[in-house]
């Protein structure tokens, strides 16, 4: 029970704010002239938004230490980066949720009520719902994208890559309601899996770069090259130790390297058509990563 809790919870925190932006990077990327879609993909941040609202009210004292420690549910520039990319776009942000997650408590410190494993199920069918409504938005943007009827300024690679993380989510949801303890990975999968989203980061940084910012184009092109090698080496099912440790020492580089990238971001030293928030967005991912790696 204890176990089914604290992974569903763990798993919204993370992957909810995920959904939410990738909603939000949807709604930002249309053309005026694409009104529904912009209120779909509205509509999409705000019920992730709800939900994961939700989810961190009842989340205090359930959360392991090393997952709120980890900074993949909020770093330390979250917030700001919320800021920036509501005045920036316009597009609203509730930005006390992150506030929340900052405050959060971990498992040892629990002094709360119990949370019923029944609300926990209904807050995981609620997820399942909307993840089936959000794969399929993401899905007809990339069919459209693919067909010339509808233009975005997202890449067709990058409705893909947030279309797997989502279905992603979704299967660990479902792995949960079976009954699975999605603690217990495929180790050779995840790494797979995230070494692959890894180098598409790095492509997609190398090209939402100003061409003028040369030495940083070619060290996103380098991370994109290394990543392709260790997918080989992955998929070829090599020593599995010694590559989980390649992965790892290539994702604390990768980590520094968008960290650093997201103060210039912040700070307004690196020219480029990258949000603030996108940079925290790809910082969080690879210190969830981070965290797999090290379990």
């Amino acid at each position: 029970m204890q176990d089914y809790v604290s992974s569903s919870l763990e798993l919204h925190l993370f992957f909810g704010r995920i959904m939410k932006e990738h909603a939000l990077f949807l709604e930002i990327g249309f053309p005026g002239i694409q009104k529904e879609f912009i209120e779909e993909a509205r509509w999409y941040k705000n019920q992730f938004e709800k939900l994961l609202n939700e989810v961190v009210n009842i989340s205090n004292g359930y959360i392991r230490p090393e997952v709120l420690s980890s900074g993949e549910i909020v770093t330390n520039y979250t917030l700001n980066t919320e800021m920036k990319t509501e005045k920036l776009t316009g597009v609203p942000i509730n930005k006390n949720i992150t506030l929340m997650e900052a405050n959060m408590l971990a498992t040892h410190n629990r002094n709360v009520e119990t949370i019923s494993e029944i609300d926990i199920k209904k807050i995981n069918s609620h997820a399942i719902k909307l993840l089936d409504g959000l794969i399929n938005f993401k899905q007809r943007i990339l069919d459209g994208m693919l067909s010339c009827t509808l233009f975005t300024l997202n890449y067709p690679l990058l409705i893909d890559h947030i279309m797997r993380e989502a279905k992603l989510y979704q299967s660990y949801l479902k792995a949960l309601e079976s009954g699975q303890d999605i603690n217990i990975k495929d180790v050779h999968q995840e790494e797979l899996f995230w070494n692959q989203i890894m180098m598409e980061h790095a492509l997609f940084i190398r090209g939402l770069l100003d061409p003028t910012e040369n030495d940083l184009i070619n060290t996103a092109n380098d991370f994109a090259n290394e990543y392709d090698m260790l997918l080989e080496d992955v998929d070829k099912a090599l020593d599995i130790n010694n590559l989980t440790e390649k992965s790892y020492q290539e994702t604390l580089k990768y980590r520094d390297f968008k960290e650093a990238g997201l103060k210039g971001i912040d700070n307004c030293e690196i020219k480029s058509i990258i949000v603030p928030l996108l940079a925290d967005h790809v910082l969080r991912e690879a210190n969830h990563y981070l965290r797999i790696l090290k379990d």
